[in-house]
């Protein structure tokens, strides 16, 4: 086993930690551009943690102005190892109820404006992304959620819309023909681009509202997701404190969760590849392209 340093991305609604101690803001430049903050730098549970507000503190970014891929390469180059994002989502189905906390382990993209590659033109990648949650620590936050009574579900399918708007009526029914269980705006291209930066991921989706499917509820709107997320909120940090001491820890390598992923993804030939782009991608991928 090996020492975990785990990554927290927190969504709406959750900008900081509570019960974070020896905090330590920091900045990390990224040769993607801005994150969408500092990195907070801390311990729960006497386990380190790196913690990222992915629409920066006090909610300044929209989810198609965030730059992804400069918050997971920050993460990567900070050394963290594992990553938990922390996600305010719609339900699409009866059973997820407003307060429900799921456990994701499919994802359908429906995004459009967002960069969602490391791998650009002069060094071309293509990761297996099948299986885009890591079971290790999606089993660990089920379990911990249990123990927490917390309501929760293991297994379900989060599709992502572009966003900043909410869904049409039409829309949100397409979306419960397809299948899906939840509708969010941020975790794509986010967990695409930790499985190309080799970093096993995990979604706790947090059901804030019915979407506007519902014939019962009324549209989802700002106001009530408010509503929920403070109690959400509470629940996500409770959870981050029992399930750390239990994902602190790690195999040396965790081939489901992607700790492999880049062995057999890069196709440019290493004599094309180019020196520009091999520069930015030291971190991401450096244990591929320095060997």
């Amino acid at each position: 086993m090996a020492k975990a340093l785990v990554g927290i991305i927190g969504g709406s609604g959750v900008d900081q930690i509570e019960g974070l101690v020896n905090q330590e803001w920091r900045e990390v430049r990224s040769p993607f551009g801005c994150p969408s903050d500092e990195l907070l730098f801390g311990q729960i549970a006497d386990k380190p943690i790196v913690f990222l507000p992915r629409h920066g503190r006090g909610h300044r970014l929209s989810p198609s102005s965030i730059n992804y891929r400069a918050n997971i390469d920050v993460l990567k180059r900070s050394g963290v190892t594992d990553v938990v994002s922390l996600s305010a989502v719609g339900s699409l189905k009866e059973k997820y109820q407003p307060g429900h906390f799921v456990l994701i382990d499919q994802f359908i993209d429906r995004t459009f404006a967002r960069e969602k590659t490391f791998f650009e033109a002069g060094c071309v990648a293509h990761v297996n992304f099948a299986q885009p949650i890591s079971s290790r620590l999606k089993d660990a936050l089920y379990d911990s959620c249990k123990k927490l009574n917390i309501p929760s579900h293991k297994n379900g399918t989060y599709i992502c819309m572009e966003g900043p708007q909410f869904s049409t009526v039409a829309e949100s029914h397409l979306y419960r023909s397809w299948g899906c269980d939840v509708i969010g705006m941020t975790n794509m291209p986010e967990a695409k681009l930790a499985r190309e930066a080799e970093l096993p991921y995990a979604t706790v989706a947090m059901v804030t509202d019915f979407d506007c499917w519902h014939p019962e509820h009324e549209s989802v709107t700002v106001e009530n997701v408010i509503k929920v997320m403070g109690k959400n909120t509470e629940n996500a940090c409770k959870l981050l404190r029992d399930v750390l001491p239990n994902i602190g820890n790690r195999p040396e390598v965790d081939i489901q969760g992607g700790d492999r992923a880049l062995d057999v993804a890069l196709v440019t030939q290493p004599s094309m590849r180019d020196p520009l782009v091999l520069g930015k991608l030291d971190a991401v991928a450096g244990r591929v392209l320095n060997n």
